[in-house]
């Protein structure tokens, strides 16, 4: 186990995607570095009101204490009370145009310890599209990369991590995906620390190929009020996913990070419609009956 070499690798990464995103915005990413009282800290970098992005955010952040918060131990209670560190790189970009898809993506490493016990270590990630107006030519390059980052490691990885994106990102109040999907994995520490570290390298560095294309193909199609509306109100589901479900959100919250930095997420405007109906035979129906179901994109 080497996190000094984990660091290096989410700083980079972080440097990285935030350089090929103000390159697409022609113009420099806000850097906001934060301390936590608790123990460590990070660097957020945003931008809002961009030419492509109505906001977007990339995050690094490394932080420890002596308390796993509830959102860590949930699923492995096992490890309550271990003083923790913890790191990685946590992005989400919302653009201006609603043929644009928002899309999220995170690596991260856990380490949880105590006195006279060996450290429980462990890696997570992935990657999700969320369309509003969808494109089937989009989903399949998107859940193409995806597979392609695992492929290496071996068959059976991308069909399982497929599913649990499909089962993780999920509104189980409105009974709806959030999006697309992708790939989604945690807890991951076999079958050795190399393995799971060049895995999660792997998804972390297809990213901007399984995503920039989109941006780029999609960026400057013309739209009116009404798939404008339509983009906040699907922005709200997002808004409820990451509130509510999402372990990342509940952890930077419990573990004393650094709110706007955690909240970022967010997208800047939003709205939401009581129960709301798409008209029959509408692109927007198309995105529920074609695109909000799991399904086998590649």
């Amino acid at each position: 186990m080497d996190t000094a070499r984990v660091r290096q690798f989410f700083v980079g990464l972080q440097e990285t995607i935030v350089n090929r995103l103000a390159m697409l915005e022609g113009k420099p990413l806000l850097r906001d570095e934060w301390n936590r009282p608790e123990g460590g800290g990070g660097i957020t970098r945003l931008l809002e009101q961009g030419v492509v992005f109505e906001r977007g955010g990339v995050n690094f952040s490394h932080v420890y204490g002596k308390g796993l918060p509830p959102s860590a131990t949930a699923n492995r209670p096992e490890l309550a009370g271990r003083s923790f560190e913890a790191m990685g790189v946590s992005l989400v970009l919302h653009p201006n145009n609603p043929n644009v898809p928002t899309v999220h993506m995170n690596t991260r490493f856990f380490v949880a310890e105590k006195p006279s016990d060996q450290p429980v270590w462990w890696f997570g990630g992935g990657m999700d599209l969320t369309p509003y107006y969808g494109f089937a030519e989009d989903a399949r390059h998107f859940h193409r990369c995806c597979r392609d980052a695992l492929a290496p490691f071996g068959e059976g990885y991308h069909r399982r991590f497929k599913q649990w994106c499909d089962e993780y990102f999920f509104l189980k109040h409105r009974g709806e995906p959030r999006g697309i999907g992708g790939i989604f994995f945690d807890d991951l520490n076999e079958p050795d620390f190399e393995t799971c570290f060049a895995l999660t390298r792997s998804v972390a560095e297809h990213f901007l190929p399984a995503y920039l294309p989109i941006a780029e193909r999609r960026k400057d199609l013309p739209y009116g009020e009404r798939e404008r509306e339509f983009q906040l109100y699907r922005r709200g589901r997002y808004v409820e996913f990451n509130l509510v479900y999402d372990r990342g959100t509940l952890f930077g919250l419990q573990s004393g990070g650094r709110t706007e930095s955690i909240l970022m997420s967010l997208p800047p405007r939003v709205i939401w419609r009581y129960d709301w109906r798409p008209e029959p035979g509408s692109p927007e129906e198309a995105l529920y009956r074609d695109f909000l179901v799991a399904r086998d994109w590649v």
